[in-house]
Order: structure tokens, then sequence, then C-alpha cells
């Protein structure tokens, strides 16, 4: 089994918009193709600016008056963009589907999976396949496993952005640890060892029994004591990857019976927040923030930005979190599964666009200019000697970067170099970042697979979610799982899924 840092290194440059320059020289005719695999910076045409017509989810996009990222890739695309964002995905994915179903074409515009399936399967979309000669920057820029995040029966219908990074550890109360003479965790034993601890022992000197050990966001509070047993989990999820060269699904890995009994022992136990599968949004957080807690699964930012250490702070001057290494179990040692499959998001180009040359050619422009040096350092970044300098090779932000560039991720339509960016935006996290994303994880490969006909995935996700519940807390005895599978199998139609997931990752080579 890889254990794959998915850290981009694509460019010597460097938050998520999502969970958080232009040079010019001279001018070609408007209707000449730019050599996409040695340009760096396309310039703008001679000829009146050709509008582009781009929609996505998103907020906080400023007027065009107002937009300078606009205004420097209009400059050096010779391009007038007009991007409109919406905040809610159900009235992005309404407002798409009426444009897509009366003909009203966006030039470039965002899709998840099942709407690429969809939007394909009607024709809709232009086959990329025969242009991506002349994407190469964008292919160098994301990637191999994104690119192949945008195909379907063998063929691109749409450009991923590159990839991002985990952020997930399991984080522990150090001055707890202390208190008690514990050693941070290091097995699945030990983990619990230090949890009952934290339940039982006073940890925060109060006098009361009102302390537990581990909470998380639901079944996800579990992905690293999973992962100790070679089991993929992300986010409480079962995953799908590659183990001794065959394609698996967690929940018919062999160490999954063990993990779900040494789960149902630390429930048992007491020692895990009695609210867990009830926990949503950030309630975790602020249950450890509270100090209610001294061990919780949850990423870097939501512990280590400035207001939460401010909130941390507040509570208990003297409380201190730490990031706690991937403990090591009979399955090995993995955070969790991390799915390579997945994108931040995907671009898909109308197949009607291939009529208009011109058009088309400027889209290509664009998602090239935004994957090469200069165009990526722009939509990162802002305006070189505005939003930023460099000092060298290292970018160092302005106070305007902070001002003006909250939307700048909005034209990030390839993605970004996540370790560099994410390092000049959060220096001071710098390395609780560096720390999560070089976590040994099960490379993920659900992303990569499509419902088939017949199979209701909500249904079976339900289903799955309610019955693991029930063995964590034993309320089904684990001598049921495979009863439990065998109704998945057959009452859910789980087979055509399984099988599904097999043809479609031994298509993209992930087995050998």
């Amino acid at each position: 089994m890889k254990k794959k840092l998915l850290v981009p290194i694509l460019l010597a440059m460097t938050f998520a918009g999502g969970t958080l320059i232009a040079g010019c020289g001279g001018k070609p005719a408007a209707d000449k193709p730019i050599d996409s695999t040695a340009q760096s910076s396309p310039t703008a045409a001679s000829s009146k600016p050709v509008k582009l017509d781009i929609i996505e989810t998103g907020s906080g996009l400023p007027s065009p008056d107002q937009d300078v990222i606009k205004q420097e890739l209009d400059k050096a695309l010779g391009t007038d963009l007009n991007l409109t964002v919406y905040a809610s995905g159900d009235d992005y994915k309404n407002q798409l589907n009426v444009r897509m179903s009366s003909a009203n074409f966006p030039d470039l515009f965002a899709v998840d999976r099942q709407q690429l399936k969809q939007f394909t399967d009607q024709g809709l979309l232009l086959d990329l396949t025969p242009y991506l000669d002349k994407l190469k920057t964008v292919q160098n820029f994301i990637g191999a496993d994104s690119l192949k995040k945008g195909m379907l029966n063998g063929k691109t219908y749409a450009i991923a952005k590159s990839p991002q990074v985990p952020y997930n550890t399991y984080w522990i109360r150090q001055d707890w640890l202390d208190k008690l003479n514990l050693k941070v965790p290091t097995t699945p034993e030990e983990l619990l060892e230090v949890a009952k601890a934290f339940t039982e022992k006073d940890p925060d000197g109060n006098g009361k029994k009102d302390t537990y050990g581990l909470t998380g966001g639901k079944a996800g509070a579990f992905d690293t004591v999973f992962g100790a047993y070679g089991v993929g989990m992300d986010g409480g999820t079962p995953s799908i990857y590659v183990k001794d060269n065959k394609v698996v699904n967690a929940l018919y890995d062999s160490g999954m019976k063990d993990a779900l009994a040494f789960v149902q022992k630390m429930i048992a136990s007491g020692s895990v927040d009695p609210e867990l599968l009830a926990n949503s949004g950030l309630q975790h957080q602020q249950k450890a923030i509270k100090g209610q807690a001294g061990i919780v699964y949850l990423d870097w930012p939501n512990v280590t930005k400035d207001q939460f250490v401010e909130q941390i702070k507040a509570v208990n001057p003297n409380a201190k979190w730490v990031q706690v290494d991937a403990i090591k179990g009979p399955g090995g040692k993995y955070a969790s599964a991390y799915d390579i499959g997945k994108a931040a998001a995907l671009y898909a180009v109308p197949k009607s666009l291939e009529k208009n040359p011109e058009k088309l050619q400027k889209v290509i422009d664009l998602l090239n200019y935004v994957s090469s040096k200069d165009g990526s350092l722009l939509v990162q970044y802002g305006v070189k000697g505005k939003h930023y300098n460099l000092d060298g090779s290292k970018v160092v932000p302005t106070d305007l970067m902070g001002k003006e560039g909250g939307y700048f991720w909005l034209y990030q339509f390839a993605g970004r170099p996540e370790m560099e960016y994410l390092t000049v935006k959060f220096g001071p996290q710098a390395k609780f970042m560096e720390f999560a994303s070089k976590q040994p994880h099960i490379d993920g490969l659900a992303g990569f697979v499509d419902m088939p006909s017949g199979y209701n995935a909500a249904d079976a996700s339900r289903y799955i979610e309610e019955e693991f519940s029930k063995f964590m807390y034993g309320k089904r005895p684990l001598s049921e799982y495979d009863s439990f599978l065998k109704t998945l199998e057959t009452s859910m139609n789980y087979k055509a899924y399984l099988d599904a997931a097999d043809k479609r990752i031994k298509e993209l080579g992930y087995v050998k």
C-alpha cells in the first residue's frame, strides 16, 4: 500500500477558499493559437476583447471596476471575463441546470462528478482529449492524478484543480498529559489508556468528573484508529483503495472487524464523547476549546488560527494543544484514508464552443495562463508590487493582500501549489500544516468512481452509517457483520458499486 504525500511541487512559488504580475509582451492576432507548451504569459490581442462567461460557486467577488484580478487577466489575455459566483451550492446547481437545458451555455463552468456524468451523457460537454496538447501547461500544473479526475469512458471532459493536502490529525492536551504523567499515545492501546485517564483522573483539577478523552466529528473521530488496523476511513466513511495490488473496499478489509471491536471497546470504556455521533458543524472543536475533552480529531486551521488560539487562552491560559502522530497498530500506521480521487473543483467547457474556435482558444489560454508561473502568482497573491513582493523566490505579502485578497481564489481555475500557498497565507501556522500533510495516509480512490445505474448511493450510505453506529456502540454484535454486508449487497445493490469501483480503478492503472 502506498503512503503517498500529496504535496504539490508544481511551482517554485506558492487557504483554501473554500473549507480561506501579469507580464505583457507582443500582441499575436486574436485567432492565432498561442503555443501553450512554451508560453507563460499570453498577451492581449489587438482586436476587440473576447468575452468569456464563467460561473461557479463562491462569494466575495467585487464589482468589475474593483476586480484587479479580472483586469490583469483581461489585459494579459485579450479577454473580457464575466465571472458570476453563487454563494449557495443548491442555487448554483439550479442555475446551471437551467442554462444547460436552455442551451444558454457558459463558456467555462464548475461541475461536480455527478453533473459531469449527466452532462456528458447528454452530449453537452466538449471532449477535451483532442485539445490536451494545447493544454500542456495545465497538465503539468495539476498532475496526472488530477487529470484522471475529469475523465469519463477514457476521455477528458473536465479540468480538475491541482491536489489539496490533508489537514486533519489528532490533537491532545499536553498540559493534561504532563499533570497525569502520561506520554503522547503511539498505539491504539495507549490512546485508550490516555482517553480513560482524561475521563477518570480529573486532568483539569477542578474536582469534578466533567471531562472525557476523545471527541470529534461523528465517526470520523476514529479515522486514525481504523488506520492503525490498515483500514481506510475518510471522515467516518469507508474508502476504496489498493492493497496487495487488489481493489479493496474498507467494509471488506480483513482488518475491519478487529478495528470495529477496538472502537467498540473505547466507547464502552466511557472515555468517548457521549454525544459524538450528534456532533455537527464544529461542536467538537468547541468542546475541546472549552476543556471538555483532551483529544480531538480536527483540522489545523480550527485549532491554530488566531481567533481559536485566543478562545483557548480565554478558557485556560495554560492549555497546550499539540498534534499527534498517526498511531501504529496491527495494520500499520495511517492517519486516515485521503481521497486522491476527489477534486476541489472540476471545470467543463460546453460542446457548443467547438463551433467558436476563437472563444475556445481564449478558454484554453485562460486555463494555461492560470497554470503558468506569472498567472498562478496573480490568482494566488494578486499584483506584484501591490499585493506582494518577491524576496528571491519567496513571496512576501503586503498588508493590501490581506485587505483585498479574499476573493482571489475564485480565479484559481486550475488550483494552486497548496503547501507553498498556505505557507504564504498562514505563515505562523506553517509547522502545523506541514505536520498534517506529512502524515502517512492510505490513498483513497473512491472519488474516481461513478455511481452505476440501479445503485442508490444515498440509501446505501444511510444504511452503512446506521449499522456502523450499531456495531460501534455494541447495539449489534460483530457476529452479524457478514449479514450486514449481505443485506448491503442485495437489498442496496452494493455489488453493482463494488464492480464499478473495481473496473474503474483498474482502468485508471492503479492496479498493476
